[in-house]
């Protein structure tokens, strides 16, 4: 346990490499960061590093102080784990811990190694560790998917999160492979695996991405912490964000779209289209305008953020700082040129008040100047400008209007005193409503007995007309300021009705049209668990919102999903963390933090809740039917490699050993002739051994990408020949001009690849009709067609043939294990050809090979989809 006296002490600061996979140079940069600081003089000691047995790793140890790992025993193996309480003891500055992640030994002092670092920083001993990208929990199924390998060690987000530094080992994939392949990362007899499953380059491309981008938002959250901690309100421009602003106009297309051209011209620009909603409703905008913007926007890999405000400009300029925006396009205003008496419009006031840190766009369109309507009637809810000028015409006319009838003789009578007088008690309450009304019936009252009623310069009324007279001008005063006030009433409920109906819209828009999860975003993928948490904390304006679930009653609360923070910046992880919470069923929940909500909004809320947890629910969905995907997909191949090992293997090993028993056999003297029969009947089962197995490999080095063509200039006479080596003589007729061009193709993959071709079409053609085999150049490519009169493919099948273990129809007996085709078609693209297959005329197939012609190879050949057995990745296999 750590003392008092220790609790007391400084925190130590902790400081994590991290790396998007094994082998970048974790540890060796921990230990090097060791070696910097032991020179300066700092005590330094090694808590634990796991080398692996790779050498220059192993080096970097000596010269630093190692404190003895502690030995135990399970299941039999002696094992070594870090003796927690040894550092603790021996107290150093700063301790070096690899592996971050580490799952210790059971009955070890803490389950987790990132465990035995909390309480070495609590002791207040700076810490250097290492973790991978993988191992962190929130992105354990994302590299399930790509991966294929889930991950038992992981360790909660929020512990790196929390370190004081986070620096990334960056490597990329091919020299991570190279290192790998030179020996550096694994034993020798581990690198063929390695290479051809979890270390692909598909995977360490994606790996490297997602490290990136985590590691980026980290960056992101640091500024903005420094930013609120200083409390600095201006714009940084270190990375471009560019806030379109959308009124729910068609102009917004417009806007968006030079938002993305913008966007496009700076690396890592960011598009964040907001739709402000004016509580006053003035404001009028299409629901369904607005989700087509909002699809657009999210198709151009921006984000869409709908927004609450009183006043449209500053809310505006609030969001974008609040993003540390750099730019903001708008488009130029739709109102006419009279209504600009009612001020100067949002594009001037944002331009006006954005100051030095933001640029101001403002776009033109087909729809400027050409009228938005009147902003609606005046009976809207008042704001601080109407209140003030209520009151002023309150208190402040009937005084002035007093003075100029007094100055006035002779008087124009008691009749029309009271009627100017209710002029301004009308014009009180229209303008400021029903307290400024009643305040202005009560002085015109006042002032008309004072100075205008028979005997006037006193307050008694002499007259009972006169009091008649007053008493219908306070009622009719009373009753004009109660309209007025009801109809700013009911209209600031129609305005707050319809933002209401604007955000269910569009979340009953987002179910409708089937909207999925996506982390990344994109075409056809809709908000994620954390971009919808995101809405509703603007939605509402609040600090931060999770989104908690538990598997019962009384379990602990865990956090499936969340975005900001509380006000003391602790993340939430308890209903009782936050103001305001929304139950979702019995085992979740949604929690803001920031303010308590009014009654009226957990309307709202609830259907953001019902929408989160839907997300989270098909979000889990799609991993599991990914799973399962990926486990068919792999039994199916599991299936067909063991029908192609249980069979077609089999066959040719049976003629061998059968040949080979023959031979050895004591019983039978064999003449010269049958001798020849036997052994010729070895080699040809030994040959077919040899391409079943070939293609197998060949299949193998396509999926894992480590091959590579080596491309040289080389006429078509030159290996098409030795390709027909491998098929009966006279099957075959061969028609290859010799004035066509040279080739870029690598010899021995060409070569492989026609001799599938030729093998597959003689397969398949009727006993005496020949394959013709012949080429011709077009323009800057020349292609090979392989021509056999079997009896075809429909064309719905056409692309089904190139994937592997695929044999069409009724194979005839011997005919492989359906490689040869898909072997080809990858070693054509890694030569940048394509093969196709078309209808022979007449009946059969032609196999269309294209290849780059060597003289002016001009641009390379169009890129196809990838699918499986067509590699998009280079090949190593050369004419070796």
């Amino acid at each position: 346990m750590v003392s008092g006296t220790q609790q007391q002490r400084r925190r130590g600061r902790l400081r994590v490499f991290l790396g998007a996979a094994p082998g970048v140079g974790k540890t060796y940069a921990v230990l090097s960061e060791a070696h910097r600081r032991a020179e300066r003089g700092t005590d330094v000691v090694v808590g634990f590093v796991e080398h692996h047995d790779r050498p220059r790793t192993e080096a970097l140890l000596h010269g630093l102080e190692q404190v003895p790992c502690r030995g135990t025993t399970h299941r039999g193996a002696d094992l070594t784990e870090m003796d927690t309480d040894a550092v603790l003891a021996r107290r150093p500055a700063v301790a070096v811990v690899d592996e971050l992640a580490h799952t210790n030994v059971p009955g070890s002092r803490n389950a987790k190694r990132w465990q035995d670092v909390e309480e070495l920083l609590a002791a207040g001993i700076d810490v250097v560790s290492t973790v991978n990208i993988q191992h962190l929990e929130s992105l354990g199924d994302v590299v399930e998917s790509i991966t294929g390998v889930r991950q038992r060690e992981t360790l909660p987000d929020e512990v790196v999160r929390r370190a004081d530094q986070i620096e990334l080992v960056d490597m990329s994939p091919q020299a991570l492979r190279r290192r790998m392949a030179h020996g550096n990362v694994y034993a020798p007899d581990k690198v063929d695996a390695a290479l051809s499953n979890y270390f692909r380059p598909g995977n360490l491309t994606a790996l490297r991405e997602l490290a990136l981008l985590w590691t980026a938002d980290r960056v992101d959250e640091y500024l903005q912490q420094y930013r609120s901690e200083h409390r600095i309100r201006t714009t940084w421009q270190a990375r471009e964000r560019i806030v379109v602003g959308l009124t729910g106009g068609p102009e917004g297309r417009t806007l968006i779209r030079r938002a993305a051209r913008m966007a496009a011209k700076g690396s890592g620009s960011e598009i964040l289209a907001v739709h402000i909603s004016r509580a006053d409703g003035l404001t009028p905008a299409s629901p369904q305008e607005l989700a087509v913007q909002r699809t657009l926007v999210e198709d151009l890999g921006g984000t869409y953020h709908h927004v609450i405000g009183e006043d449209i400009p500053q809310a505006l300029l609030e969001f974008a700082r609040g993003h540390n925006a750099t730019q903001i396009v708008l488009g130029s205003s739709r109102r006419r040129t009279w209504q600009y008496v009612f001020g100067p419009g949002v594009g001037a006031t944002v331009a006006r008040d954005s100051g030095p840190d933001l640029d101001v766009h403002i776009v033109t369109h087909e729809e400027a100047a050409r009228g938005r309507g009147l902003p609606g009637t005046r009976a809207a809810r008042l704001g601080t400008a109407r209140l003030v000028a209520g009151w002023l015409t309150a208190l402040g006319a009937p005084v002035l209007l007093t003075l100029l009838m007094l100055a006035t003789e002779p008087g124009i009578g008691f009749a029309n005193d009271v009627l100017l007088f209710l002029v301004l008690t009308v014009t009180a309450g229209l303008v400021g409503g029903l307290l400024p009304a009643l305040a202005s019936a009560a002085v015109c009252s006042a002032l008309l007995n004072y100075f205008f009623t028979e005997p006037v310069r006193t307050w008694t009324i002499s007259d009972g007309r006169n009091v008649v007279s007053l008493a219908v001008f306070f009622a009719v005063a009373v009753a004009v300021a109660s309209v007025v006030d009801l109809a700013a009433r009911r209209t600031q409920q129609a305005a707050r009705l319809r933002a209401e109906s604007e955000i269910l819209s569009a979340l009953a828009g987002s179910v409708l049209r089937g909207e999925t999860p996506h982390a990344g975003g994109g075409p056809g993928s809709g908000p994620s668990l954390e971009a919808l948490l995101e809405r509703v904390r603007e939605t509402f304006a609040m600090d931060g919102v999770a989104l908690l679930e538990r598997t019962a009653e009384r379990a602990a609360w865990t956090c499936a999903g969340s975005v900001g923070t509380t006000g003391s910046g602790k993340r939430l992880a308890a209903p009782e963390d936050g103001e305001t919470d929304m139950p979702v069923g019995d085992s979740m929940m949604l929690v803001l933090s920031g303010r308590v909500l009014p009654a009226e909004d957990r309307r709202v809320l609830a259907a953001f809740a019902a929408q989160a947890a839907g997300v989270l629910d098909r979000q889990r969905l799609l991993g599991e039917a990914e799973q399962a995907r990926e486990l068919a997909e792999g039994n199916r191949i599991r299936t067909a490699l063991l029908a192609a090992v249980s069979h077609d293997l089999r066959t040719p090993l049976a003629a061998i050993k059968a040949s080979v028993s023959s031979l050895r056999s004591d019983d039978v003297q064999w003449s010269a002739e049958d001798e020849a029969e036997l052994l010729g009947a070895i080699e040809e089962g030994a040959d077919k051994l040899d391409n079943l197995v070939g293609n197998l490999l060949d299949m193998s080095r396509l999926h894992t990408g480590t091959v590579r063509p080596h491309i040289k200039d080389i006429s078509l006479e030159e290996v098409v020949p030795k390709a027909l080596g491998g098929v009966p003589e006279g099957s075959v007729r061969l028609a290859v001009a010799e004035a066509l061009p040279l080739v870029a193709v690598d010899p021995g993959l060409l070569e492989r690849t026609v001799a599938n071709l030729v093998e597959n079409a003689v397969k398949y053609s009727p006993e005496g009709k020949k394959v013709l085999v012949r080429a011709s150049a077009l323009a800057d490519r020349v292609e090979l067609r392989c021509t056999d009169r079997g009896p075809g493919v429909p064309d719905s099948d056409k692309d089904r043939i190139f994937e592997p273990f695929q044999r069409y129809g009724d194979a005839p007996g011997g005919a492989g294990v359906g490689l040869g085709l898909a072997v080809a078609r990858g070693f054509a693209e890694a030569m940048g050809g394509t093969l196709e297959a078309e209808d022979t005329p007449g009946g059969g197939m032609t196999m269309v090979l294209t290849l780059r012609a060597a003289h002016g190879r001009g641009p390379a050949p169009r890129r196809l989809p990838a699918r499986a057995g067509r590699s998009q990745l280079p090949s190593q296999r050369s004419g070796a």
